[in-house]
């Protein structure tokens, strides 16, 4: 029997504009990209919590992972500190999943403008 656990898995992207496709698309491109890193089927999702700078208001991160499976997946959206100096135009996951993965095994994902956020975890 495969011991599961639980982890949380980092992800965030950036837009080029407060625009709501442009937000769809990128967040469905992060989760996408953060399922697949990790081998990890939306069914094994226990929640996501998203966070936006405070620079993106055109749509609701969550909305979009909706589309893409996520309807029974609790998911909340909240704002970033607007702290001077920050990423803007960035959307931010935390995602809290079961795998069998360690944590040093969790493959956290920046695309985007938003890769050197983490130069530690390339």
């Amino acid at each position: 029997m495969t011991n599961l656990l639980v982890r949380a898995l980092r992800g965030a992207t950036t837009v080029e504009r407060n625009d709501a496709e442009d937000v769809a698309v990128a967040t469905r491109e992060l989760l996408t990209s953060m399922l697949q890193s990790n081998e990890i089927d939306v069914q094994d999702i226990i929640s996501v919590l998203f966070t936006t700078s405070p620079d993106l208001t055109a749509a609701f991160p969550a909305a979009a992972a909706r589309g893409i499976g996520f309807e029974t997946v609790p998911l909340i959206c909240a704002s970033e500190i607007d702290v001077p100096g920050a990423k803007r135009l960035c959307i931010r996951v935390m995602m809290h999943a079961y795998t069998t993965r360690t944590r040093a095994e969790v493959r956290h994902v920046y695309l985007r403008d938003a890769q050197n956020l983490r130069d530690d975890l390339r």
